[in-house]
């Protein structure tokens, strides 16, 4: 899935790992990425989180996976230059629903912790 999402590939992000409802996705804030208070848009941040999220949910191959909700919390600023790694692990499945929680870092520092809620959409035929 991650080779065909040109979006997330437009703004740098880059698949690291991923296994068995995990993915690692990197990113570097850039210049375009900065609000008028100097730090990354919480969009930004917030689209990494999501990308990481949708690849931990895809990388079974059995089905389209979509995101149903998610939620993040903003815990500090980054700044234009940092290297974003968003982790994302699955926590459940029940049937097609399943909760995956995304940790946003630069270095140590947690930056953003993200919750994003999956459904597997019916296959058809």
């Amino acid at each position: 899935m991650f080779e065909a999402d040109r979006a997330s590939k437009n703004l740098g992000m880059r698949l690291v790992e991923a296994g068995e409802g995990l993915a690692v996705v990197e990113m570097t804030v850039g210049p375009l990425m900065v609000n008028g208070h100097g730090i990354a848009h919480g969009g930004f941040v917030f689209t990494l989180a999501d990308t990481a999220f949708a690849c931990a949910c895809n990388l079974d191959g059995g089905g389209v996976t979509v995101a149903s909700g998610a939620d993040v919390t903003f815990v500090a600023p980054a700044k234009e230059g940092d290297l974003l790694v968003a982790t994302a692990v699955e926590r459940v499945l029940y049937g097609r629903s399943g909760v995956y929680d995304v940790t946003v870092r630069r270095g140590e520092d947690v930056i953003a912790e993200f919750r994003g809620r999956s459904r597997t959409l019916p296959r058809n035929g």
